[in-house]
């Protein structure tokens, strides 16, 4: 018998016209539908005006790893398993990964239904430098592991993208004003494609400050990525070299670590270190 295949489908992110046609026959004719909230997606099917084929089961984070192995069993059998959140892309900081993974190592068929996703729409619309940029999911909740989590953004040069829960919201951008920089640029996306979406493009000055008057909604956060580092004097960086190797590190890794914190290629650094030298 043939395996079945798991779909996973992007759902709307607010507007029930933005559902693809391939997710309004998935939804008809799967034979099991995996669902985060399964009161979402029978509301989601009934603005289609389509009834769901197949048996709805509910597959949130706190069922993920129970659910699993009936829907693995259901794919074994050679049925269609749709796999759907309550918005945006599975696998994407919501449930779906585990699943994907699983049928990954069984060799089961995966694939996508492709459409609305938070991060990209957030990325689009924000105004900010969209060539390079990195996904960073939901910041830590405890203030000390967020401000760690913020500072290895310090030097991150492409844009970043994450969410943040809107009673998170004004906690996150004070701390990043600490930890970055109050200049730094960002985009502050709320309640994307819905009726009162609202995008605030500022510093992360302004933001903090609009942010602590309270915010509701589904929030997304696009942040500027950091300046490149400013052209150094290359007689300073093979001082830097030279100073290193005086404390016994190797020659070559020495150059290694002064080349990545300065931003030069090795080779032209570990060049200029022997020129120096004769």
């Amino acid at each position: 018998m043939d395996s079945g295949t798991l779909l996973l489908a992007a759902t709307p992110l607010g507007d029930s016209r933005d559902a693809s046609a391939r997710l309004v026959d998935a939804l008809g004719s799967a034979d099991v539908i995996a669902a985060e909230d399964t009161r979402r997606v029978r509301a989601l099917a009934s603005a289609l005006g389509v009834t769901p084929g197949g048996k709805v089961v509910s597959y949130y984070e706190g069922v993920e790893a129970a659910r699993a192995p009936m829907l693995l069993d259901a794919l074994r059998e050679g049925r269609t398993v749709l796999l759907v959140t309550d918005a945006g892309m599975p696998s994407v900081s919501d449930p779906g990964y585990r699943l994907v993974a699983a049928c990954v190592a069984e060799q089961l068929p995966v694939t996508c239904l492709p459409g609305p996703s938070a991060v990209t729409t957030a990325l689009a619309v924000s105004g900010l430098p969209s060539d390079r940029f990195c996904f960073e999911g939901f910041p830590p909740r405890k203030q000390g592991e967020r401000r760690r989590w913020l500072g290895r953004l310090l030097a991150e040069e492409r844009t970043c993208v994450f969410f943040e829960a809107p009673h998170r919201l004004a906690d996150t951008l004070a701390d990043a004003v600490e930890v970055l920089g109050g200049s730094r640029r960002a985009a502050v996306c709320r309640e994307l494609t819905k009726t009162y979406e609202e995008i605030r493009r500022d510093s992360l000055a302004e933001l903090a400050t609009w942010a602590a008057e309270g915010v509701r909604g589904e929030i997304t956060v696009v942040l500027g990525g950091a300046e490149p580092p400013a052209a150094t004097d290359p007689a300073e960086l093979v001082a830097q070299v030279e100073e290193r190797a005086a404390e016994g590190v190797r020659l070559k890794d020495a150059v290694a670590e002064v080349a990545e914190l300065a931003g030069v290629r090795k080779k032209e650094l570990y060049d200029a270190v022997l020129a120096a030298r004769r």
